[in-house]
């Protein structure tokens, strides 16, 4: 076991799964000689070459065709945005061609788009956005998001071998923030299974990403006053455990949603959906979400922090929920 960053850990998954498949190659801006906005391919290129790990023109829609294109015959592309917020720019690619092509002819189409979203960098409206709620109502794609280095590596494997096109969602805060103890040898972490945080059984927070380090922050304030709280990390966004968001909340009868996303038509709202259609009886208070408000992420420092949800106003919510 080795301590690990969850920007290493996703530099280690590209490196593995490109020397153990030759099928998989890198392509993206800056990806190659520059090693990537972030450094995430840094060096790939030396050891890989050119020609697996190549630097692309500033055409999001251009480079993710060409990755839908060679995923067709066989490879397995991983596509790098600079930033998540540019995924705008191949939103008919991903949305028109790669997610229909195994309902429309049964067409194996394994691509990874590597997404670097999320705020808290203070980077504005422009590079700071949560790009999951786009493609949540899109048959055909996976989307992921770790919040672990762990599981940053794990779920990028497993995303690389699948054979349906998955949107990676790693959070650019978490970089070089935290840290896991990762085995050297070999895994991989399921993709549609959620996992337990941590243990509790007076409220369930149900959350993904950067959010989980905020729950788990909240629910070690809580547990002081003698509230305890299950938190569930979804690790795969879609599609949704069902099966760990309703034992969950079977569990504990009381649910708080969290997530960095705007509020609006967000993941929040089809959990909340499920949980009411799917065991409505088991609840014991109303559902809670917690999300960003329905603006662009601002730049200031002291805004964006007002923007983002915080374990206060977690807190704030479980407490409220405990007086039902």
């Amino acid at each position: 076991m080795k301590e690990t960053t969850y920007l290493e850990a996703i530099k280690e998954a590209l490196d593995e799964e490109m020397a153990r498949d030759p099928d998989v190659f890198i392509l993206g801006e800056d990806v190659g000689v520059y090693g990537g906005a972030f450094r995430v391919t840094e060096g790939l290129s030396e050891k890989y070459g050119e020609w697996r790990v190549f630097d692309t023109p500033l055409s999001e829609s251009g480079f993710t065709g060409a990755a839908i294109g060679a995923a067709l015959v066989g490879m397995r592309p991983v596509v790098e945005m600079q930033f998540a917020d540019f995924v705008s720019c191949a939103f008919d690619q991903l949305v028109n061609v790669a997610a229909k092509n195994h309902y429309r002819w049964g067409a194996a189409t394994p691509l990874v788009v590597r997404a670097p979203y999320g705020g808290n960098v203070h980077g504005g409206a422009f590079h700071s956005q949560c790009i999951e709620g786009f493609f949540f109502n899109v048959p055909g794609l996976k989307i992921v998001a770790p919040s672990t280095a762990y599981d940053a590596k794990g779920l990028l494997k497993a995303a690389i071998r699948d054979n349906d096109p998955v949107i990676y969602c790693e959070h650019k805060y978490l970089y070089r923030r935290i840290k896991d103890h990762i085995p050297e040898e070999d895994y991989a972490v399921p993709i549609g299974k959620a996992r337990i945080a941590i243990e509790g059984n007076d409220v369930s927070i149900i959350t993904y990403g950067a959010m989980v380090h905020t729950a788990i922050e909240a629910a070690q304030t809580l547990k002081e006053s003698g509230v305890s709280c299950e938190i569930i990390d979804l690790r795969t966004i879609l599609p949704l455990d069902r099966k760990s968001i309703l034992t969950t909340v079977k569990k504990t009868n009381k649910v708080v949603v969290l997530h960095e996303q705007t509020k609006t038509g967000g993941v929040g709202a089809e959990i909340s959906a499920l949980i009411s259609e799917s065991c409505f009886d088991y609840l014991d208070g109303p559902i809670i979400r917690i999300a960003a408000p329905d603006t662009p992420v601002p730049y200031s420092a002291q805004m964006e922090e007002a923007f983002i949800p915080q374990p206060k106003d977690l807190i704030t919510a479980v407490e409220k929920l405990m007086r039902y």
